[in-house]
Order: C-alpha cells, then sequence, then structure tokens
C-alpha cells in the first residue's frame, strides 16, 4: 500500500489558500498512490471561536466537494481536517474521502485545553472497511491517551490515521506516543503534522511518522515541508500476531456501546456526556 505524507505549511482562517495546496497535492501526487494524508484541520487552519462560523463548514459544504471532485479525478483516497459545523456546533474534524465519497468522519473526542469551548467533543470511535484493510481516524492529543487507539484496535483496525496538529515543545511526546500506539495494538500508524508558525505564536514541529506493528519507525520527516511516499508491507500485519496478540490475549475490554452498520463502518460510542 502506498501512502502518500503531506507535511505542509497552512493559514490559519484562509481556506482558500489551503484548499488550493491540497487539490495541486492531489492532482500532482505520485502515480500508484493509495492515499495522502493532510494534518490537523489542514482545510480551514486553527482559529479561535470568533472566526469559526466564517471558515468551518458542514461534510458536504463547498471545499469538500472540491476535494471529492479531485479525488475522483485521480482515483486516489484522502485524509485531511477540518473545522465542521454540524446544525449550529462546531467539531474538529477529520474525514477520509475517497472516489465514493465521505468514507468516513472522526469528530476529536481529546480535545487541547484551548479548544474547549470553541469545539465539542466527539463521542464515538469508527472503523471502515478500505482496500483490504480497516482503517480508523484519531487527531492530534488523541494519540496521548492509550484508549483511543485501543478502541479502534476493538473495532478490528489495521491502519490507524493521525491528522496532527502538534506544536513546540511537544514533538518528542507525540513521537514517543505514535511509536507507543502502534505496537501495543499490532497496526501501523501514520501521523502527519503540520510545519511553520501558526497564530498566537505557535511554531508546529514537524516529525511526521509512520510506524510498523512492532512499534518500529519506518519513516519520519523533519521540520520542514515535505511530501514523502511509503510504502506499507501489509503482511507486516499477520507477522507482528503470529506468535501473541495482544488483542486476544486482552483481559479488560473498554466500556462502550458498539454499533456494526451496513457499510461496514464500526463505532463504539464513548458513553461520556457531552
Amino acid at each position: 500500500m502506498k501512502i502518500e505524507l503531506m507535511q505542509l505549511a497552512g493559514r490559519d482562517g484562509d481556506t482558500a489558500y489551503n484548499l488550493t495546496r491540497t487539490l495541486n497535492a492531489i492532482a500532482t501526487c505520485e502515480a500508484g498512490t493509495d492515499l495522502l494524508v493532510f494534518p490537523e484541520t489542514h482545510l480551514s487552519g486553527f482559529v479561535g471561536a470568533d472566526e469559526l462560523a466564517r471558515v468551518a463548514e458542514p461534510l458536504h459544504g463547498p471545499a469538500l466537494q472540491r476535494v471529492l471532485q479531485a479525488v475522483r479525478e485521480r482515483d486516489v483516497s484522502v485524509v485531511l481536517g477540518m473545522a465542521e459545523q454540524h446544525n449550529g456546533t462546531y467539531y474538529n474534524t477529520s474525514v477520509l474521502v475517497t472516489p465514493e465519497g465521505i468514507a468516513l468522519a472522526y469528530r476529536k473526542t481529546h480535545l487541547w485545553p484551548t479548544e474547549r469551548g470553541d469545539f465539542c467533543p466527539g463521542d464515538r470511535f469508527s472503523t471502515v472497511p478500505w482496500r483490504g484493510i480497516r482503517v480508523g481516524l484519531l487527531i492530534c492529543y488523541d494519540i496521548e491517551f492509550p484508549e483511543t487507539s485501543r478502541a479502534l484496535a476493538q473495532l478490528g483496525a489495521d491502519l490507524i490515521i493521525v491528522t496532527n496538529g502538534n506544536m513546540d515543545p511537544y514533538g518528542a511526546v507525540h513521537r514517543t506516543a505514535i511509536m507507543a500506539r502502534a505496537q501495543e495494538n499490532q497496526i501501523f500508524a501514520v501521523m502527519v503534522n503540520r510545519v511553520g508558525a501558526g497564530d498566537d505564536g505557535l511554531v508546529f514541529a514537524g516529525g511526521s511518522t509512520v510506524v510498523d506493528p512492532h512499534g518500529q519507525v519506518v519513516f519520519e520527516a523533519g521540520r520542514e515541508e515535505v511530501r514523502q511516499v511509503v510504502e506499507l508491507d501489509l503482511n507486516l500485519l499477520r507477522f507482528a500476531r503470529r506468535d501473541y496478540d495482544y488483542l486476544k490475549d486482552r483481559r479488560v475490554l473498554l466500556a462502550g456501546e458498539q454499533i456494526v452498520h451496513p457499510d461496514g463502518r464500526r463505532e463504539l460510542l464513548t458513553g461520556v456526556a457531552q
């Protein structure tokens, strides 16, 4: 499986600029690419409460419709983040867009302190079958909690894709976390971070990383913009679980209602009041 990591800078609150870069990246992706992954809130950038009403869009809004059109033209899939507006509520959301449409949407469950009050946390974890494997999404701060990736593993995930917006001085925290999340669940993990400066003096840490089911780093970016193709050897999933399987051997199950949808999506509700 060929995945292209799009570690890019962005402009906070400038959807037109960020969308143009997204569409260009899709149009110029390497032949045979299965998936492009962009950072957290890549379409909108990070904005405060006073800007959310202007930049947030519904899942079927104009920006994602442009992305869907580009995806269909190249017959590729994309994961990227956005500020979502749904019935007057705002979410930090990442989506898996395939030529067939939005295959999966995930609302960040663990909000960073400065996001609380602006965004509403999501209430579920989800996975979906895609190109012969099962995929789940997480966003940035989520990966610092072992339960998030375990929830996706409990839902059958083989690959976790993390849209990231991690800033200095916390780059090392996410490097450690993404390795641990892959190893403790015997799955692939792909994390794509933003680079460059943002509003309020933030400097994004880069360090986009691909980790195999043994917890070994397959690729790690630096702090500059980069687009990198990484090929995943899916046979490693079977090899990693050959002698021991953490999911089968565990003694503690995560609580929460599990839902199986006709389209193959599986969901685990958090059970936390919003």
